[in-house]
């Protein structure tokens, strides 16, 4: 009989949700955990919009925690195969919040600014000039996944170098399949974009695979950390064993994947190379621990 009370006991005790969390990652994880949310949120809202027309105060909305509704995201004008992938990741992302918080507590999701002027913004930036008509990711399906280029590849950076941090098995477990996901979603947004590289992107006539280089040119330079970020084609140097310029998944001269500081990647979504300087996608700045201790400091 006291065999059966200890284990149940130890059942209720694991399917209780704070004492589940307090116990599945060490103190000293938790704020690389939580800092993830930042992008998650902003791919979860983007990737559900994009499909649906609409995103988690409708899908999940236990999972904002009474966050701001993001500005100016909207159902985009995609072919049925395209949405049908952005669909897909949309789900995985709303998976990948929910898994977070299941380890740790979380934070509210904060302001997102995924307008179609957000975007331009951003795109201006990495051309050095603005673009005429500025940019709209929600336009069709190229303008769309150039888009998508900006999203995952960014998060799977960080939890690239979030991992050699992390010190409980949970911790290292529950990142390393956030990771493996993020890898595919920035695969297929690249592989298709690859496919493509030379068809120009309308009205602009520049071909894709130049948009692609340019939005990694800025990431490198807004990150101060030398290059972490490869565009679809590249000098022969830069590609895999210095052999081929054709560059569908981006890696370093081993061909392993790059690996950012959250401080790095505040940076690169503020727009601002500043991780004390919130903007771009974060109007008011990232949340957790980490994002605010920067704002703090401006």
């Amino acid at each position: 009989m006291a065999v059966f009370t200890c284990v149940f006991a130890s059942l209720i005790l694991l399917l209780l949700p704070g004492l589940y969390s307090s116990t599945s990652a060490p103190g000293s994880d938790v704020d690389l955990l939580e800092f993830p949310l930042n992008l998650e949120y902003l791919e979860a809202e983007f990737f559900l919009f994009g499909s649906l027309g609409y995103g988690l105060d409708r899908v999940a909305p236990n999972l904002t925690l009474g966050g701001p509704a993001p500005i100016g995201a909207k159902k985009a004008n995609l072919d049925p195969f395209t949405n049908d992938v952005v669909l897909q990741f949309a789900w995985q992302e709303v998976g990948h919040l929910r898994a977070i918080k299941k380890t740790v507590k979380g934070f509210p999701r904060p302001l997102l600014d995924l307008s179609a002027g957000s975007f331009a913004k951003v795109i201006d930036k990495a051309f050095g000039k603005p673009l005429n008509p500025p940019f709209d990711p929600y336009a069709n399906s190229i303008n769309y996944l150039i888009a998508s280029y900006l999203v995952p590849y960014v998060g799977l950076t960080g939890y690239v170098g979030a991992n050699p941090k992390l010190q409980g098995a949970v911790s290292k477990r529950l990142v390393a399949g956030l990771l493996g996901v993020e890898s595919g979603q920035d695969a297929v947004i690249r592989a298709l974009l690859y496919e493509k590289a030379n068809e120009k992107v309308y009205p602009y006539g520049i071909p894709v695979a130049v948009f692609t280089n340019k939005i990694s040119q800025l990431r490198n330079t807004l990150g101060h950390t030398g290059i972490k970020d490869e565009g679809l084609v590249v000098p022969k140097a830069l590609g895999a064993e210095g052999k081929i310029r054709g560059n569908v998944l981006a890696g370093d001269e081993n061909s392993v994947a790059y690996d950012r500081t959250p401080e790095e990647i505040l940076r690169i979504v503020y727009g601002s190379g500043d991780e004390r300087v919130p903007g771009g996608f974060y109007p008011k700045g990232g949340d957790g621990q980490i994002a605010r201790s920067y704002l703090q400091k401006a």
